[in-house]
């Protein structure tokens, strides 16, 4: 068990060390580099990552809590039960990532890339989704009631059982979306079907 406090760290490569069960405090990484290291368990709080290298990490069961991750790699990374509350992760790329069991609670996933990603049964309530690319996901029975999807990408996401109820969805491409089962307010009806070509009132 390590703690880091207040460190400012650029173009690291902390890869081969072992950051198991570590504690980061309002730390700075500008471009390092934790391609396939270890950081299970490990808890950030109030640090910031910028263009950072996560591909192929294992981060199951990490917390972070405040934390800023923009522009960051997670492809191939393993997030499995990780929690994030109140991040900042725009820009960054979730191609390929365990996201399985993942906790999301609040924050700013704009621009993020979560392409086929799942998060079926996810409480999303809250999290900015603005201009993520969200297509091909797996969100059946999610729940993005209040969420910002404003210009987000959902075609092909599995949407069965999904809420939208509440969350913004000027933008959407709802021509690309399969709306069965999905949980609409009044408000996302009528985007519906104006998109489908009603006149609407």
């Amino acid at each position: 068990m390590f703690q880091y406090s207040n460190q400012k760290y650029s173009g690291v490569e902390f890869g081969s060390q072992d950051l198991r069960y570590g504690e980061l405090i309002s730390c700075t990484f500008d471009r390092c580099s934790f391609a396939n290291g270890s950081l299970e368990e490990i808890v950030s709080s109030n640090c910031r990552f910028i263009e950072c290298d996560f591909r192929g990490a294992l981060l199951n069961s990490s917390i972070h809590h405040e934390s800023a991750f923009e522009n960051c790699n997670f492809n191939g990374a393993n997030l499995f039960v990780s929690k994030f509350e109140a991040c900042k992760m725009t820009g960054s790329d979730f191609t390929r990532s365990t996201l399985d069991g993942i906790s999301i609670i609040k924050g700013d996933w704009s621009y993020t890339n979560l392409r086929h990603v799942n998060l079926v049964r996810q409480d999303l309530r809250g999290v900015r989704f603005h201009e993520a690319d969200l297509s091909g996901a797996n969100l059946e029975k999610a729940d993005l009631r209040d969420s910002d999807l404003t210009m987000a990408i959902l075609a092909k996401a599995k949407l069965t059982g999904t809420d939208v109820r509440g969350a913004k969805m000027e933008g959407v491409d709802f021509k690309s979306l399969t709306i069965t089962g999905m949980r609409m307010d009044r408000e996302q009806a009528v985007l519906f079907s104006l998109a489908h070509g009603a006149k609407v009132g």
